[in-house]
């Protein structure tokens, strides 16, 4: 995700080439901004941290990291890191962005690399959540109230492991964080080379606008088609 917010410019976990690794990308790969004023880094798995991608965005981008991330991210060239434990804070031009809880697998296959996943609010007005890659954790309604909340609801393949929501568990994270809109993310993008892409590629979000309806339904779902956007 882009996200602009009064003039500032943050991306979460760029993935901006066709392919990685085993999988690839379903339609065009996304345009490389020209402008980016921070980099929201959730994790360290290859879909979410991809050291490519990274280095197509201009040498002295800063990136807010989760903490243990900072090594691997210098080695590979990216010079302006902050790493950032769950509680933490880190000014972004005048946006104060707050690094989250996540329960999710904290290694780098296969060097063995260590890092505390987090995901990110941004405090400012309009506030913001980006989940990163979480299962529903203890504490999440702690992060309640927020205006826009960004909430995985699937994976690249047709099974999730844990610490993953899928349609139904980000649905009960909505009502938990009662956002004024939710946008569910992490599908309808990346694949595995040569799996066909059936209901468990198209169908999360829209069970999740319908579970949202069900659980919190004063919680406007707005899908978004990859390559689309939203204006609050």
């Amino acid at each position: 995700m882009l996200l602009e917010h009064g003039g500032v410019r943050l991306l979460t976990d760029p993935v901006l080439r066709s392919r990685l690794v085993h999988l690839r990308r379903h339609g065009e790969a996304p345009t490389v901004p020209e402008r980016v004023d921070a980099v929201l880094l959730s994790h360290l798995h290859y879909d979410h941290l991809d050291l490519p991608s990274l280095n197509l965005l201009p040498g002295d981008v800063r990136v807010l990291a989760p903490e243990g991330a900072a090594a691997l991210l210098r080695q590979a060239g990216v010079r302006n890191v902050v790493e950032l434990a769950p509680g933490d804070t880190a000014d972004v031009a005048g946006l104060r962005v707050e690094a989250t809880p996540a329960e999710h697998d904290d290694r780098r296959r296969p060097l063995g690399v260590r890092a505390t996943p987090i995901g990110f609010v941004v405090r400012s007005r309009p506030s913001i959540y980006f989940a990163g890659d979480t299962g529903s954790f203890r504490g999440m309604a702690d992060l309640a109230p927020v205006d826009l909340a960004l909430l995985p609801v699937a994976g690249w393949g047709p099974t999730l492991g844990p610490g993953h929501m899928d349609a139904e568990q980000a649905a009960e994270a909505a009502a938990l964080l009662r956002p004024a809109v939710a946008v569910p993310i992490h599908w309808g993008t990346l694949h595995p080379r040569g799996r066909r892409r059936g209901a468990w590629f198209h169908a999360p979000p829209h069970e999740f606008a319908a579970r949202v309806a069900e659980l919190a339904p004063d919680v406007e779902v707005r899908i978004l088609e990859p390559h689309g956007s939203l204006e609050l």
